[in-house]
């Protein structure tokens, strides 16, 4: 049986990082590519003689002759490709946006083909979808119709194209994950990270607001991450698109559970009663079907152990307070 190699873009990124944290805890070999350098998402999660064991590629997934140097030189036998720029970083750098998500997406395709795979995941998003007045009925369906209001989302519904032309020309499977509000240690920027910051504060016993209200579906990041890996190791045909699903709770229910886990927060955190404008809830039983029982990790449980995560970095220095102060601000 030939081992199994896993090769993680955007492993600098939160959902990039828990990935490779479950790779490395269960002793599969696992090479990051990123073009950032950053690794202090990794850091939080894994003990420096564990980050010594994860191969590493610096490159720009918008440069084919960067990726395919890591595909040829790792040789992997899984590819999970999650390097991307967010919703805002899009919206203000809409050609670099394109070039990383769409170009960088197209690329991982051709690598996959050129040495020999025949699957690749990769991250899509809910931001495929229009506003939550467009879908009256809940919870949003697996084959709801797509109407992106964002750069972020159009190219997103892009990589959905081209990984069906992959799989009708080139029978290249894939399977796509549409994350929604995606919380825990390392999620410190993108449109939906206040609530973690939120947790961050909590370790530091700050006061903090929460930029947006309503409900939505939040997943952990550690199961994210294990739902990825479980994609990448199903046997599949196709190019199909799943959302992930997840706890859909109110921000108020993010709040009592902070300060369930950190008494001494009662009343200092606060939000914006502005909902996002995606659907609050979302059908993931498709993918239940395909992959079989998911890992839900309880928002009580990941919420005190995001927190315990931060403190502990606090505490030994790992994050010192400027960077606490710069994430918060």
């Amino acid at each position: 049986m030939t081992e199994e190699r896993f090769l993680v873009t955007g492993a600098a990124g939160c959902i990039g990082a828990w990935t490779v944290r479950s790779l490395v805890h269960e002793d599969t070999p696992v090479a990051t590519f990123d073009r950032s350098q950053d690794q202090h998402r990794l850091q939080l999660l894994l003990s420096p003689d564990e980050i010594q064991v994860i191969s590493s590629y610096h490159g720009d997934v918008s440069c084919f002759e960067d990726v395919i140097h890591a595909f040829e030189d790792f040789q992997p036998t899984h590819v999970i490709h999650l390097a991307a720029m967010q919703l805002p970083f899009c919206k203000a750098d809409p050609i670099q946006g394109a070039l990383t998500n769409v170009v960088g997406t197209v690329n991982l395709f051709e690598a996959v083909k050129r040495i020999g795979l025949k699957m690749l995941v990769y991250a899509s998003s809910t931001a495929v979808y229009g506003t939550a007045d467009e879908y009256p009925q809940a919870p949003l369906a697996h084959d709801a119709i797509l109407n992106p209001h964002s750069h972020y989302g159009v190219y997103k519904v892009a990589n959905e194209g081209n990984a069906k032309v992959y799989w009708q020309d080139d029978g290249i499977a894939s399977i796509g994950l549409r994350p929604y509000t995606v919380y825990g240690a390392g999620r410190d920027q993108g449109l939906t990270s206040t609530p973690t910051k939120a947790m961050l504060a909590a370790a530091v016993d700050r006061p903090y607001h929460i930029s947006y209200g309503g409900r939505c579906a939040f997943q952990y990041g550690d199961d994210t991450g294990k739902i990825f890996i479980m994609a990448s190791r199903t046997s599949f045909a196709g190019a199909e698109v799943f959302n992930i699903g997840g706890e859909s709770v109110s921000v108020p229910g993010v709040i009592e559970a902070i300060e369930h886990s950190e008494p001494a927060m009662q009343g200092k955190i606060t939000f914006n009663d502005q909902p996002l404008p995606f659907p609050p809830d979302v059908d993931n039983q498709e993918l239940v079907r395909v992959l079989g029982p998911l890992p839900n990790t309880s928002l009580l449980d990941g919420v005190k152990e995001t927190i315990d995560i931060y403190s502990a970095a606090v505490n030994d220095g790992s994050i010192p307070m400027a960077d606490v102060e710069a994430i918060l601000a």
